[in-house]
């Protein structure tokens, strides 16, 4: 048939060899079990209707929803929930340890000319969005929230029950825009750490790590080139633009990066942070010069830090940072900022 509508999992797969435009309502998916939306028919669609629910997966190498497909629309009905059930994992170590939890939660891979839109996502275990080896992607008009997990829980002491809950990471991806989206969590609000030809606009960020180029280095494609961030809001994270590249990377490139009208509202680590010296558990303060950081373009870039939140940091190697500008750029609060680049020092 040319549209029909399933409420049990095991109607999945059947479902998308037999119907072009096809409803997924109100389905509970089991424990070690993908919603593996692929293979789909060039030119069909997939709407979510309803509330869709997760079992719970120990294992960080499961990918509870994988998308795949050619022009094809990926939309959600007023008032759909995609619940990760993320409650179930958070430990406050995130993938960094702990319990054992998925490492993405939405895979989107291999796929030319999808659009996903309209959905309403939240409680998902440690990374939402992996965006990885597509050519033509718009995701728009979603609600990523992941608020519930900002509150400690009996397994994470006093931190935050929810950690390494970015909201995208896109990799090896060409012509990705995001648009008019909504993420409240506990890390990159976006993080790109390869890809071309990529814009992310009309943002909200809320509670986690701000805007994010990286961290680039030590992974099979380290170039980024041709990203744009604009008309979006920071608020209450820890940094707002950032680039990071590892210290001890031997290759790579970031360049033609614009972060434009982007408002800060209380930054508590750094509102525009460039720095080379990244390992995952932390800073070194030793940066590295074998990653490239050229033509980075900050155009009314404006809003507060904290007290306790820098400004201004920039940390570049050994002439591995070239052609930065900024036009109509004040960030205001906290402490006095640090960078060595440009040779004049933290922008004022």
């Amino acid at each position: 048939p040319a549209s029909c509508t399933i409420t049990a999992y095991a109607s999945l797969a059947a479902a998308i060899k037999g119907c072009n435009d096809l409803v997924i309502s109100d389905m509970s998916v089991p424990a070690s079990s993908t919603l593996a939306l692929t293979a789909l028919p060039s030119g069909g669609s997939i709407t979510f209707a309803g509330k869709l629910t997760m079992g719970t997966t120990a294992d960080s190498d499961f990918d509870p929803i994988v998308i795949e497909g050619d022009n094809v629309v990926i939309t959600g009905a007023e008032g759909n929930i995609i619940d990760g059930n993320g409650a179930s994992y958070w430990d406050g170590q995130g993938s960094n340890g702990g319990t054992d939890k998925p490492d993405h939660f939405i895979v989107v891979k291999d796929s030319t000319n999808l659009v996903i839109e309209n959905l309403n996502i939240q409680n998902w275990p440690t990374h939402c969005f992996y965006i990885e080896n597509n050519q033509g992607v718009v995701v728009q008009n979603l609600v990523l929230d992941n608020s519930a997990g900002d509150a400690p829980n009996s397994a994470s002491g006093s931190d935050p029950a929810a950690h390494n809950t970015d909201g995208f990471d896109i990799s090896s991806s060409d012509s990705v825009t995001l648009s008019n989206i909504k993420v409240y969590n506990q890390d990159d609000c976006v993080a790109v750490t390869s890809g071309s030809n990529i814009l992310v606009d009309s943002m909200y960020c809320s509670g986690g790590h701000g805007l994010s180029i990286g961290s680039i280095g030590g992974k099979s494609n380290n170039t980024v080139a041709g990203v744009t961030f604009s008309n979006s809001e920071i608020a209450n994270s820890e940094n707002g633009c950032r680039i990071k590249t590892n210290a001890d990377a031997t290759s790579g490139s970031v360049s033609d990066v614009t972060y434009k009208n982007i408002k800060l509202t209380d930054i508590s680590d750094y509102g525009i942070d460039v720095q080379q010296d990244y390992e995952n558990g932390g800073a070194t303060g030793s940066p590295g010069s074998d990653i490239t950081i050229s033509d980075v373009t900050f155009e009314d870039v404006t809003g507060t830090t904290t007290s306790d939140g820098v400004p201004y940091y920039v940390l570049c190697g050994v002439g591995s940072c070239s052609g930065f500008t900024f036009t109509g750029v004040s960030i205001t609060g906290g402490k006095s900022g640090s960078c060595n680049y440009p040779s004049t020092g933290c922008h004022s």
